[in-house]
């Protein structure tokens, strides 16, 4: 008898769910994050608006006002005030100053600090207390600084004293009041409080570099100057590059400080830089239009110069 035989098929079991995508799951914990970090940002966004991009936005728009004071009537100048700036000779002045200021501080500051610092990662007898020496001036206040360089360079100070006592009388003379060595006077003093807190920051990132790298080169027959400027120079050069932009900024920017304590911008125009003009002109004179219009210039100038140094300076490996 044939038969038929009944197969019951089981049915189908439901289609498992989808898994999730680990792309996407890392994408929003990503995602996540940063808007942590960003909210974790915003105080210090504020701050920077307000603080910073506020004080900058002004120094635009009063370069173009004419404003002879705080308390007096201003009105609308346009590019006057540029024009009075550009056709100033004592600008000009000033700007000769700066320049002559950067070319020669500047290069003497970050070539002598680089080779202290260089000095420091030896670790010579007693070059911890040497650390402290060196970063002594950076502890003394700006006034306290210009004391100490009056008492040395005042006429009846201790360089001309020395000068006297060693049979070089002719050589005496009034160094801050002297218009051939004012601006000398200066630039030293600015040499005198940058090398050494300079040469500490040198140190600290030259003193990263692997001993093993001088050792192997020590071996080659390399000396200290070709370890020196062969080898921790490459390594370090983004770092010298940001060292070099940061004092060119404190010099081009902030020197006006030790020319008002120690010269008020003169003999005569000798001294004056364009930061002590932006200053004088500002809070001096009260001319506010003319203040702002050499700072936005001022401000242009140093964009500049830190564009060239970041492109001389900046690692190419």
């Amino acid at each position: 008898m044939a038969h038929s035989s009944l197969t019951t098929s089981a049915p189908a079991a439901p289609p498992p769910p989808p898994r999730p995508d680990p792309t996407w799951r890392r994408r929003t914990a990503t995602e996540t994050r940063r808007s942590a970090v960003t909210l974790l940002a915003v105080p210090a966004l504020v701050w920077y608006l307000l603080f910073l991009a506020g004080p900058l936005i002004a120094m635009f728009v009063i370069s173009g006002l004419r404003w002879p004071g705080m308390l007096a009537h201003r009105s609308w100048a346009g590019w006057a005030n540029y024009t009075t700036v550009l056709h100033d000779p004592l600008f000009w002045t000033a700007a000769r100053n700066s320049a002559v200021q950067l070319a020669v501080v500047l290069p003497v500051l970050i070539v002598a600090s680089f080779m202290v610092g260089y000095y420091l990662t030896l670790r010579p007898r007693g070059h911890r207390l040497l650390r402290v020496v060196l970063f002594t001036p950076a502890l003394i206040s700006a006034s306290a600084k210009a004391m100490l360089a009056y008492g040395v360079l005042a006429p009846n100070g201790l360089l001309n004293g020395v000068l006297d006592s060693t049979g070089l009388h002719a050589l005496t003379r009034s160094w801050l009041a002297d218009e051939h060595t004012a601006l000398g006077c200066i630039m030293a003093m600015d040499l005198w409080s940058g090398i050494g807190f300079t040469a500490v920051l040198f140190a600290a990132r030259l003193g990263s570099i692997p001993r093993e790298i001088y050792e192997a080169a020590e071996l080659d027959g390399a000396g200290h100057w070709r370890r020196m400027w062969r080898i921790a120079y490459p390594v370090a050069k983004d770092y010298v590059g940001v060292t070099t932009m940061l004092q060119f900024l404190w010099i081009f920017f902030s020197s006006a400080q030790n020319v008002l304590l120690l010269t008020q911008g003169g003999p005569g125009n000798a001294t004056t830089n364009l930061s002590f003009l932006v200053y004088n002109k500002a809070f001096v004179q009260s001319d506010l239009g003319y203040s702002q219009a050499a700072g936005v210039l001022l401000f242009a100038i140093g964009l500049l110069g830190m564009l060239v140094i970041r492109r001389v300076l900046r690692q190419t490996y």
